[in-house]
């Protein structure tokens, strides 16, 4: 699939906005044994004071101690499923996501892992991962939107379970950038 990664390595080099970013997440994409694209998604813990239970990317707020977005994305990616910095090359970053409860700017990375990884979740912050193969995302008809408070948002069914909101904008952004649109 040369022609997805030469589209992927057309994304800007670093974060663009009107506002910098707060949180970053990693998009890792990966070939498995059998050349499918997978792409990894965590499920947040119920006990989690943000997002509980949601479907997410890797990802969380920018620390001091990060000193660019991608950094942060990467020792996010590390921390909560085992993901280390060495495994991933950086695409690029597609559009920045707010969310409107807590007033976040999320920096998405998508990141391309050198080889199937080896999950290895953090239960303080990851309940379940999942690696879904990209083509279920890019079916149109598995998708639904809903209207809240005048935003649309996505919605689709991944492994049983929904991902909505950000993840899912972030979700609609890669597809967007695969379709060329």
């Amino acid at each position: 699939m040369a022609s997805l990664w030469d589209t992927l390595s057309d994304l800007p080099a670093d974060h663009y906005g009107d506002r910098p970013a707060t949180a970053a997440v990693l998009v890792p994409l990966f070939e498995d044994q059998s050349d499918v694209v997978r792409v990894v998604i965590t499920k947040r813990p119920d006990h989690m004071p943000s997002h509980p239970g949601q479907l997410a990317f890797p990802g969380g707020k920018i620390d001091p101690i990060d000193n660019s977005v991608l950094a942060a994305a990467l020792r996010e990616a590390d921390e909560e499923v085992g993901i280390q910095a060495h495994q991933v090359t950086p695409l690029g970053f597609l559009e920045p996501v707010s969310t409107n409860r807590f007033d976040v700017v999320v920096a998405p990375v998508v990141g391309r892992l050198d080889r199937v990884p080896k999950l290895v979740p953090d239960p303080a912050e990851v309940a379940a991962t999942m690696v879904p193969p990209l083509h279920h995302f890019l079916n149109e008809d598995r998708w639904r939107t809903e209207n809240w408070s005048g935003h649309q948002l996505w919605f689709i069914e991944v492994e049983g379970e929904v991902l909505w909101g950000a993840s899912a904008a972030i979700m609609r952004s890669l597809l967007a950038v695969i379709r060329g649109q």
